[in-house]
């Protein structure tokens, strides 16, 4: 296991294929940074990749930000773990704009169910 500490949060790699994010508290999330997230994840993870997004903090993202925050080429699944009601409805907005994305996407109140859900989609 290994961490990263990037700009706007911190990456720890769980497994070659699985990576937990957890971004800082108060970020808002603009396109460079999804770039830069996006190229940290292609070199880091072997593809496909899964995600478990971990919103311990409250951030929130650009309007262009929130169209790519997960097209990315090589994901498979993500898990987000929201630890309070604001966090769960800001996900299913996030997931609502990328509708047509078909993303494989689950949301979880407790960091284990959600790491247990992508470990049975390898």
């Amino acid at each position: 296991m290994k961490t990263y500490k990037l700009g706007f949060g911190v990456i720890t790699i769980l497994k070659a294929n699985l990576a937990e994010v957890v971004i800082y508290d108060g970020v808002v999330m603009d396109l460079k940074m999804v770039e830069d997230y996006h190229a940290f994840l292609i070199e880091k993870l072997e593809t496909p990749f899964s995600l478990l997004i971990n919103k311990k903090y409250s951030y929130t993202y650009t309007f262009e930000a929130q169209k790519s925050i997960v097209n990315i080429e090589g994901i498979k699944a993500m898990a987000v773990v929201t630890h309070a009601y604001v966090s769960k409805l800001a996900t299913d907005v996030l997931i609502n704009v990328n509708r047509e994305s078909n993303w494989n996407i689950k949301t979880f109140k407790e960091r284990e169910e959600a790491l247990e859900w992508l470990e049975n989609h390898d």
